[in-house]
Parts: structure tokens; sequence; C-alpha cells
């Protein structure tokens, strides 16, 4: 049961990463905003899907010691 609650919270997270990412390129796409503040969001995109490579590397050390 454990091991059922650490991968529903793992898809969690990582579904509320995917969702932060998409918006930034949604915005990023629309060209509505000034250029230091697109610069800004590809920063922050870089370090959000490290972010979810972290996430998921933490999840693979973490399952074999639930099961």
């Amino acid at each position: 049961m454990e091991l059922l609650g650490h991968t529903l919270e793992f898809i969690g997270v990582i579904l509320i990463a995917y969702t932060a990412l998409r918006v930034h390129t949604r915005v990023q796409k629309d060209h509505k905003i000034d250029n230091a503040v697109v610069d800004e969001m590809k920063k922050e995109r870089l370090v959000g899907i490290l972010g979810i490579v972290l996430i998921v590397l933490g999840y693979v050390l973490q399952v074999p010691s639930k099961l």
C-alpha cells in the first residue's frame, strides 16, 4: 500500500510540473510579453525540466526500498 501512495504522489507531482511547463511554453509562443520575460521563462523551463528529471530519478531510487 505504501508503494501505491508513493506512486500516486509521484504522478501528481509530475502532472503539476508538466502543467507549469506547458503554461510557460504557451505564453512564450504568444509573444505578448517582452523579450526579457521570454528569456527568463526559457531559463525557468530548463530548471523545470531538470526538476522533473530529478523527481523521476528520486522515485526510481526509492522504489526498490518500498518493495
